[in-house]
């Protein structure tokens, strides 16, 4: 398997994990805290945004924890196409 193979799949797998933030982050103002779907997409996501929680400053009951991940991993994938 080539370099560029395992870079595109990587790329694809954070690609796929940005949308898996934003399902995780829409659905937190749907679902309750207890459902399944809510607790896996936490169980997923949570160990990724936890650091960034601690190092923010509290921001008024806004979590702006997702939009931080998703632009570190926007960041990752610019660095990796350029590979």
């Amino acid at each position: 398997m080539s370099s560029n193979t395992l870079i595109s799949i990587f790329i694809m797998l954070l690609d796929f994990f940005v949308w898996v933030v934003i399902a995780s982050s829409l659905l937190s103002f749907f679902l309750p805290p207890a459902h399944p779907v809510r607790e896996a997409l936490s169980r997923v996501v949570d160990p990724f945004l936890n650091p960034i929680r601690n190092l923010m400053p509290g921001t008024g009951g806004l979590d702006f924890s997702p939009l931080i991940l998703i632009l570190i991993i926007e960041f990752i994938t610019i660095l990796l196409r350029s590979l």
